[in-house]
């Protein structure tokens, strides 16, 4: 371990930078969350989940992903969506 000298002025700069960046990278997280809506369509799930779209309708027609239709829209709640991978997941290693 080094023993580094410094000013009181170098290190409230080097405590400042630290904190200005600390508190950037936190704000822009919490922007990117902010910008992910609740609901999702079909196509958006699809990608999501890295699988077509006609699969994505068969699960909601079997009853494994819950949605919603408004008007001619199927809406999917992104959280019920990621509620439904985790008993996916879990399922599979309680076998």
């Amino acid at each position: 371990m080094k023993l580094i000298i410094t000013s009181k002025e170098d290190l409230e700069d080097l405590v400042q930078t630290s904190l200005n960046d600390a508190l950037g990278q936190f704000y822009k997280n919490r922007a990117n969350q902010k910008k992910k809506s609740k609901n999702l369509t079909v196509k958006e799930s699809a990608a999501l989940l890295k699988v077509s779209e006609i699969t994505i309708r068969n699960y909601i027609k079997k009853g494994l992903i819950s949605a919603e239709k408004i008007g001619s829209r199927i809406i999917i709640n992104r959280e019920k969506l990621e509620n439904t991978l985790k008993e996916v997941k879990s399922l599979k290693y309680k076998r």
